[in-house]
């Protein structure tokens, strides 16, 4: 018969297994929703590639740096992700406000857009600590 140790090392590592293929299970099924065709038959991946092509000649060096500054309070292993479906939101709220350049205010606005409401404490919190006016914007943060 196995020793007693060995059997607990057994259960403990099925449970780290477990938990760790939910975890996983989990962030990939969100990729999956993001990836389903809307009614207008486009995924949340093809609008936001959309925008991101659209715009990609307004983007100047001061706004592509911004948006790095934005993107630094996120964990690097998520950072590229949330880099992209940000730059989408700034992308959409330039070109349908008509404008030829990515300008701060876009970036903010758009920042603000793309984050989640359940998010909203951190992304305030971190815009005073980097003193950017915020203040144009409270309007998007209290619906």
């Amino acid at each position: 018969m196995a020793p007693n140790w060995f059997m607990y090392f057994i259960v403990f590592w099925a449970v780290v297994m477990i938990v760790f293929m939910s975890i996983g299970g989990y962030f990939m099924f969100r990729k999956f929703l993001k990836v389903l065709p809307q009614r207008d038959g486009k995924s949340k991946l093809d609008w936001q590639n959309y925008w991101v092509e659209r715009s990609r000649g307004m983007w100047s060096d001061e706004a592509k740096a911004f948006l790095e500054k934005l993107v630094s309070p996120v964990p690097g292993a998520f950072r590229d992700i949330a880099r992209h479906s940000i730059a989408a939101k700034i992308a959409q709220v330039a070109v349908e406000g008509g404008a030829t350049e990515v300008s701060q205010s876009h970036c903010i606005e758009g920042y603000i857009r793309a984050t989640p409401k359940r998010d909203y404490r951190s992304l305030i919190t971190f815009l005073e600590k980097e003193q950017i006016d915020y203040q144009p914007y409270t309007h998007l943060l209290n619906k």
